[in-house]
């Protein structure tokens, strides 16, 4: 029995040690619903060119009137944007879109109201969704005061008022995909749809940009029916391809469609 306590008492602090490494995120194919913090967004494509696995089931989003895929009985793309500063590349992306007439949300911060205010007019003023990405790009998970969560997105949406002349749309994206369940249900109870993504690549290091080649590698045989792109204004590889990208999803019979015509916005 003295031998059996003094396992125990040194077993304890490697239990301690383990349970305190455990990972903040769940597997992407975990069956289970939303924790009490979900940690980041994340995906697994058990099959290319289908619909891939979320962290959360659609049905479980859908609760606080959340998603990550829309309409998969068509062969359609929302395209999104999400749009920490601009540094030249939003332009031409603004450009290849209005040669294909395709909607798309860009997902923007106050920084991009300070120093670009006529970009964001620009965007509005060609029917695009200009969506809540936070005032300040704060972790958002790590907010757990509601009143806190929602300064964030009312500073941003009362600066778009003041600088574009009309309400933002109530779109919201959290900052990194870092979410929770008491997130989800803020930014709900305020109104706003949380629209996370089903495709997405590594095109946010301005300094280490993936060659068009690796950027169709991952956005070609990926892409599905009802997927929600995003993608980064600030990358250069996105503004030099998107025209011909554009191109390709078409050829495979795709079209373009705004978040508005979301499957969980026509119920709402």
């Amino acid at each position: 029995m003295f031998r059996y306590r003094i396992f125990l008492a040194l077993l304890a602090p490697l239990l301690v040690l383990t349970i305190l490494r455990q990972p903040d995120t769940i597997p992407a194919d975990s069956p289970v619903a939303i924790p009490a913090s979900a940690g980041n967004w994340g995906l697994s494509f058990p099959t290319e060119g289908e619909s891939p696995t979320g962290n959360a089931t659609t049905e479980d989003l859908a609760q606080y009137n959340a998603c990550y895929l829309g309409d998969i009985s068509k062969k359609v793309i929302y395209l999104t944007f999400d749009c920490g500063y601009e540094n030249g590349y939003t332009e031409p992306i603004l450009d290849a879109l209005k040669k294909h007439n395709a909607p798309a949300a860009f997902f923007i911060v106050g920084t991009m109201l300070d120093t670009a205010p006529d970009i964001v007019r620009r965007m509005a003023a060609e029917g695009h969704i200009v969506g809540n990405h936070t005032n300040s790009h704060p972790d958002m998970s790590a907010i757990s005061d509601p009143a806190a969560f929602q300064k964030e997105l009312d500073a941003l949406s009362a600066k778009y008022r003041e600088v574009v002349g009309e309400d933002m749309l109530p779109f919201y994206r959290p900052p990194q995909g870092k979410y929770s369940k008491e997130n989800l249900r803020n930014a709900h109870a305020a109104g706003y749809t949380t629209v996370f993504w089903s495709l997405a690549y590594v095109d946010w290091y301005v300094d280490d940009q993936p060659t068009a080649e690796a950027a169709y590698a991952k956005l070609l045989p990926r892409i599905h029916d009802g997927a929600i792109v995003l993608l980064h204004s600030t990358s250069a590889t996105n503004a030099s391809i998107l025209d011909d990208l554009l191109t390709k999803w078409e050829d495979m019979g795709y079209t373009f469609a705004s978040l508005e015509e979301l499957p969980i916005c026509q119920k709402s």
